[in-house]
This record gives structure tokens, C-alpha cells and sequence, in this order.
């Protein structure tokens, strides 16, 4: 064989792995558990994914996986299980910080924003301040998951800044179903949970010490997306017009949730397989306080609590340092 032709033989088989490599048509996505993910639920149930693919000219080949804690989340879409992923913005910022220069991971699109409460069901208990040692608070991934960075700002808040991690000791990783099932039957070391809809709601409805002790409006400020989706710049950039497909299923979905919640709770059952009592997960779908939008909604507070205390190392200088440039996302905050 000669020269020329073993340089034409692997030019073409490196021209191969490339274009296997930037080839559209394929994401998977990771989700966690609750009502925050409701639109990636009606994505699911309409193939809205596959819809918008259509009209981009691209058959896509769409992959669901679901994970609980923004740390597993986190290593999946670093390995390159998955390529796109949903979590807090707490695991956001840290993904986001810890990746810069590498593979620059940024926020796709917010899932909406809903009031996240701590729930305890120790009587003794009426707020952060009263909890003590025979307290265990369980939530998604223990100083990394949203409701876990929520906590510190407020333990910030109550007792200063050097004690933002005050109530960490507390706390402790338990996915959602696992802990709301332990604060509604009681007496197990797990007496108070920071959850999200549906489980949150649950809990005040099963148990009756169940009682809010913190939410998490209260603490940033007001209405804001606590629960996010973010991808790398690499299958962004690799892939336009699937991630084009994907942004605009979302787009979708959001309108569809804010104008029909009974489509919106049937989809969610059928796609979670929830036993939620659906006049329950209504209610939390029309609850005012909740925002189906993916524009990211107030997250720039937190970023910057979190750079304060030394959580992240980058100080943004505003919510689209860790949030892509895209037209889906055109306010935001």
C-alpha cells in the first residue's frame, strides 16, 4: 500500500469519527424526582422532543434517565453518560464553576419556579432556630443539592455568614420518596425533609406534626427557578439542531402546562407512574406561587451567596455568566 493512498485511507476514517462524533439525532436526558420536572414530563408524553426535531430536519433519538442528587447528576453528565441535565442550581454553579475553561457547562433553560418548603414533623420544631442534634434533615445530596445551598443561605441569614454551614451536620442525602415516606409515618431518625412538590405537600397532608418551617421563597427573595436544566458547550455546540428541538420542546411544554393543568397533572402521573391523588398534584400545579417558564427567574442571589462563602471560586457578574445565550432564555435573572 503505499503513502499516498494510507494517508487517503485515514484521512477518511478520521473524517468518520468526526462526523460520528457531531452526529445529531441522539440526547439523553436526566431527570430527578417531583412536580419541578413537569415539563420534561409533558415533553416526554407528546414527544415534543421529537416533534420540533421534525420541523429541524432530524429524526431524534431521545434517551430519558432519572437520578436522584445534583452530585449524581453531576458525574453523570461530566463521564458522558448524559447530555443534558436536570438538577438545582446549587449543583448548577458548582458544575459551572468547576468546569470552566474544560467543558464549560452552562444552564440550558429553568423548569419553572416553585416554593420549596423544609417540613419537620418534631413539634418542638417552628424554624431553623429551634433545630438541635436529635434533628435529621434529609434532602437530595447533602451541601450540593439545591434545598442543601437554600439552607445554608438562610442558616447565613440567621446566624451570619462564618456560620452558613451550621446546619449542615443535620442534614442528610435521601431521595425524595425515601424521606417523605419517613417524615409521614414518624418516628424514624429522619424527622424533617426540604423536598419539592409533589412530597413537600405530601408530607403537610399525611402527617399531622407535619408543618413548614421554611420556604424557600422567604429566603431568596421571592419567586424563583430553583430547578434547572445545563449541558456542556460541547454537545451544544456539536449539536444544533437537536438542542434547537430540545429548547423549543421546552418553550412548549411550559405553554401547554400554564394553560391546561389537567393535561399537564395527567401527563405527569402517566410519565412519573405517581400514586399522588391528582386532585393534590392540581392544586400544586394552580397554586399562584408557581411559574411554568423557562426563562431563569431570580438564581443571581444565590450565586452570589455562594461566592461569598467560598462555595464556588467565579463570581459571575450576572445570572448569563452561567446561563448559554439562547433566544429561550431571553430575561431571565
Amino acid at each position: 500500500m503505499s503513502r499516498l493512498t494510507s494517508r487517503v485511507i485515514a484521512a477518511a476514517l478520521a473524517l468518520s469519527f468526526a462526523t460520528a462524533a457531531q452526529a445529531e439525532g441522539r440526547i439523553r436526558i436526566a431527570e430527578q424526582f417531583g412536580v419541578v420536572y413537569l415539563l420534561l414530563n409533558i415533553a416526554q408524553d407528546q414527544q415534543l422532543i421529537e416533534k420540533q426535531g421534525r420541523k429541524n430536519g432530524v429524526d431524534v433519538k431521545v434517551e430519558w434517565t432519572q437520578l436522584s442528587g445534583g452530585s449524581a447528576v453531576n458525574d453523570a453528565l461530566l463521564s458522558g453518560a448524559i447530555d443534558i441535565a436536570g438538577a438545582g442550581v446549587g449543583p448548577l454553579l458548582t458544575i459551572w464553576d468547576r468546569t470552566s475553561g474544560r467543558q464549560n457547562v452552562k444552564g440550558v433553560a429553568s423548569l419553572g419556579s416553585f416554593p420549596y418548603y423544609l417540613v419537620s414533623n418534631n413539634p418542638k420544631v417552628k424554624s431553623i432556630a429551634d433545630l438541635t442534634e436529635k434533628d435529621r434533615i434529609a434532602l437530595p445530596a447533602v451541601t450540593v443539592s439545591v434545598q442543601s445551598r437554600i439552607l445554608q443561605y438562610a442558616a447565613a441569614r440567621q446566624w451570619g455568614e462564618k456560620d452558613f454551614a451550621r446546619l449542615d451536620k443535620f442534614t442528610q442525602t435521601l431521595p425524595h420518596p425515601d424521606a417523605t415516606a419517613a417524615v409521614i409515618a414518624g418516628g424514624t431518625e429522619i424527622n424533617a425533609h426540604f423536598g419539592n412538590p409533589p412530597f413537600q405537600e405530601q408530607e403537610l397532608a399525611g402527617n399531622p406534626n407535619a408543618h413548614i418551617i421554611l420556604n424557600s421563597y422567604d429566603v431568596l427573595g421571592g419567586p424563583s427557578s430553583a430547578t434547572v436544566l445545563y449541558a456542556t458547550e460541547k454537545f451544544r455546540n456539536e449539536n444544533p439542531k437537536t438542542y434547537r428541538a430540545f429548547t423549543a420542546a421546552l418553550a412548549e411544554a411550559a405553554k401547554y402546562a400554564s394553560g391546561n393543568p389537567e393535561g399537564a397533572a395527567d401527563a405527569y402521573i402517566r410519565i412519573s407512574k405517581s400514586k399522588v391523588d391528582r386532585n393534590l398534584l392540581l392544586k400544586i400545579i394552580k397554586n399562584p406561587q408557581v411559574q411554568f417558564s423557562v426563562e431563569p427567574q431570580n438564581t443571581y442571589g444565590l450565586s452570589q451567596f455562594l461566592y461569598r462563602v467560598g462555595a464556588i471560586k467565579r463570581q459571575p457578574a450576572s445570572w448569563r455568566d452561567y446561563f448559554f445565550d439562547d433566544p429561550v432564555i431571553t430575561q431571565g435573572g
